[in-house]
């Protein structure tokens, strides 16, 4: 029987557990209101409201908290923008100049379309490519530093009338001629100016413009490299499906001129609504 009452005698009751529980929830509730704003309770709208002026007080440090953490809040985004590393900067630039291509890109794709159909083979797409891509990326080098710069109402319509007519020389002239890189090379620069001006309304990180800058060209050259890649594809198979329909040498006739066609007046009706539109 001893024995029983000193092991008994170690174990809580039932009123000293109830009493532990309803500490314990009564502390919790304490905290609760102490981390709490106080005025949402006590100084809510109609009758039985307390002093007028101890609610002003209490709303005014409700607010200037706030501000503190706003403020707070700002200062660790300054240091995330500082601190982040150069490689990282790139990705994400890379990312953004890449949604600028696909899907936004849709004058820049049709330009690229049209560069497409006038190579008659690999090495001319490869050096129409190369030399359009060398140029928009030196004049958009050159108005991100701020060497040079063209207001958006000029730089828009001139980069719908290159798209038409490139197109529209698919038709009438010879792609393959001697002056067609001179041409490319130029309306190259046009479109690095377009990218220019988008790529200045980023709002970019302080002491990261060279990783933002490069980044945002990888991005685009991967966008038009993804565009030519499935360009490429679709060619293929429309040759293939030509040789199976026994005209292997209609191409030119029922793609590249209808496509061709179709692009130049679409980059014709762009140049004149832009024009129309700024004015």
């Amino acid at each position: 029987m001893i024995s029983i009452k000193v092991m008994g005698a170690g174990l809580p009751s039932v009123n000293d557990r109830t009493a532990k529980v309803v500490a314990f929830f009564v502390l919790f509730g304490f905290c609760a209101l102490c981390m709490a704003h106080p005025e949402d309770e006590l100084c809510h709208a109609g009758t039985g409201v307390i002093d007028p002026q101890l609610c002003a007080l209490l709303a005014e440090m409700d607010r200037t908290e706030s501000a503190l953490v706003q403020e707070e809040q700002d200062e660790l985004l300054a240091v995330f923008e500082a601190q982040r590393s150069f490689m990282g900067n790139l990705i994400r630039y890379v990312s953004v100049g890449l949604g600028h291509i696909l899907p936004g890109g849709l004058d820049h794709i049709l330009f690229v379309v049209a560069l497409f159909l006038a190579a008659k083979n690999l090495r001319s797409l490869f050096w129409l490519i190369t030399t359009f891509t060398l140029a928009h990326s030196v004049t958009l080098a050159l108005a991100a530093i701020g060497t040079i710069s063209l207001p958006g109402r000029i730089v828009e319509p001139l980069i719908a009338f290159s798209i038409a007519f490139v197109a529209l020389e698919n038709l009438f002239a010879d792609p393959t001629a001697r002056w067609r890189t001179l041409i490319v090379f130029v309306l190259g620069l046009i479109h690095g100016l377009g990218f220019a001006g988008f790529f200045g309304e980023l709002g970019l990180p302080q002491g990261l413009f060279f990783s933002s800058l490069i980044g945002f060209n990888l991005g685009v050259e991967l966008g038009q490299f993804a565009v030519i890649c499935v360009l490429a594809i679709s060619a293929a198979l429309l040759i293939r499906l030509l040789r199976t329909l026994a005209m292997p040498d209609k191409y030119q006739q029922y793609v590249v001129r209808p496509a061709s066609a179709l692009i130049g007046l679409i980059g014709l009706y762009w140049g004149f609504e832009r024009l129309l539109s700024v004015g």
